[in-house]
């Protein structure tokens, strides 16, 4: 290995992101953002691995105004001096999940179910590596000088996983009346579009590897937003392809909703033909262009007058296995907020709200039969800089230290057709439901 220009950043010889992921196993706090997919692009590039964050929070009840000054406190203690100028698109901060229920607090909206994890929970990372997948190249961060660990020359052994007899929320009949239900107020004049969701739930077993679990859902579902995040109380293992914001360190905001899918197919004129039948699909950009208004809006509670402007709507996107509509906003920050005051004047994101947001929250409350917990939050990381880039939490598995969940959903107007929706859900769902129940 060898020191680069700055003591703060040490480069290392190549090792594959699977090989360092190893060093997370065993540990009782641990962070892997892990870009998956084409390393050419540049949201596939960059990867981050902390095997051993330095300080955690978990902040609990329903008080937003405690959520951001106990988070802020955390953030501002943890901070160390930064060099001058830094060479990585991340030189350490803190990687926190904040759920849908604190969202909804943020809100002023209590749900009546009970949540199964803490609003936020936050991970200090001073230590880690950085990863340029593009590049093949691995730097260790340090600000104190910490050695990294030995790194380690293969993959971890696949371990034999139970399969998980994952029970779904809704059947098909329940969920067919759960958006007549969406519709009803829709008929009513109560909202305009709801993102309806569904959780699958399974007993976890006792010898249940969680870490040989993210490598296969990583192995099976790679994704621009791919992140595991460890702690003792729960485990996240994300395969999310949707940004929420990022937060530049000179104050550029950008989110970029996603509405609107379609399957792939294997066959490239096949492919062709369903993204063009996506992007003139006029329901799936209705909703598209409905959820971007909506983030204009909260976006621009936070920015400077003026600055709020949409570059990109209703772009056709590929994943690992579906299509999507995607758009842009962005925004300047005002002068003397931060990124935090962003969050807060945000969550949950819009995406899986719904228009006008606090009365689809009310709604979607009301229908839903359990708690969203961290699906449709947001793992996010807030650099010592005060820049953020963060993820909405979609296509992840969940972990308690009972049961595993997943969710699906989709956005529900006035034109949605039950059937039509019920197997944009299930498509949604099923490559997790294969990752926790094999065929």
């Amino acid at each position: 290995m060898h020191a680069s220009s700055d003591s703060f950043c040490v480069e290392l010889s190549w090792h594959p992101p699977e090989y360092l992921f190893t060093l997370c196993h065993g540990q009782p706090h641990s962070v892997f953002l892990d870009s998956g997919g084409d390393p050419q692009q540049d949201r596939h590039r960059w990867s981050m691995l902390c095997p051993h964050p330095t300080d955690a929070l978990t902040i609990r009840g329903d008080n937003p105004s405690l959520y951001w000054s106990q988070l802020r406190h955390f953030w501002q203690k943890n901070a160390p001096a930064l060099p001058s100028h830094a060479k990585l698109p991340f030189m350490g901060g803190i990687i926190a999940v904040a759920s849908y229920e604190a969202g909804l607090a943020c809100e002023g909206i209590r749900s009546r179910h009970i949540p199964p994890i803490s609003p936020i929970t936050a991970l200090a990372c001073r230590n880690f590596f950085m990863i340029d997948r593009r590049d093949k190249r691995l730097w260790w961060i340090s600000p104190d000088g910490t050695p990294p660990p030995k790194l380690p020359d293969s993959a971890a052994q696949s371990t034999n996983i139970p399969s998980l007899s994952c029970h779904p929320d809704f059947d098909e009949h329940a969920w067919n009346t759960a958006i007549r239900d969406v519709r009803h107020y829709i008929q009513q004049g109560d909202i305009f579009q709801a993102n309806l969701t569904m959780r699958w739930h399974a007993p976890r077993s006792e010898n249940l590897d969680v870490h040989a679990l993210y490598t296969r859902l990583r192995h099976q579902c790679p994704a621009p937003f791919g992140a595991w995040f460890h702690t003792p109380s729960f485990s996240l293992l994300s395969a999310s392809v949707e940004r929420f914001l990022s937060l530049s360190s000179q104050g550029l905001i950008e989110t970029r909703p996603i509405k609107g899918t379609i399957g792939v197919s294997t066959d490239a004129e096949r492919n062709i033909a369903l993204q063009k039948t996506l992007a003139h699909d006029e329901k799936e950009r209705a909703e598209n262009i409905m959820i971007t208004d909506l983030m204009r809006h909260d976006i621009g509670r936070v920015s400077q007058l003026g600055s709020v402007h949409v570059p990109q709507l209703c772009t056709v996107e590929r994943f690992a296995h579906v299509h999507h509509l995607v758009s842009s906003v962005q925004g300047q920050l005002k002068p003397g907020l931060d990124a935090l005051d962003l969050l807060a004047a945000t969550l949950p994101p819009g995406s899986v709200t719904g228009a006008p947001k606090h009365r689809a929250l009310e709604i979607i409350d009301e229908i839903e039969i359990s708690a969203r917990g961290a699906y449709c939050g947001t793992l996010f990381r807030l650099g010592w800089d005060g820049s953020l880039d963060s993820s909405v939490i979609i296509r992840s598995i969940s972990a308690t230290s009972s049961t595993l969940s997943i969710g699906a959903g989709g956005g529900i107007t006035w034109p949605s057709d039950a059937a039509r929706e019920y197997q944009e859900m299930c498509l949604k769902a099923a490559p997790l439901l294969e990752v926790l129940n094999p065929s």
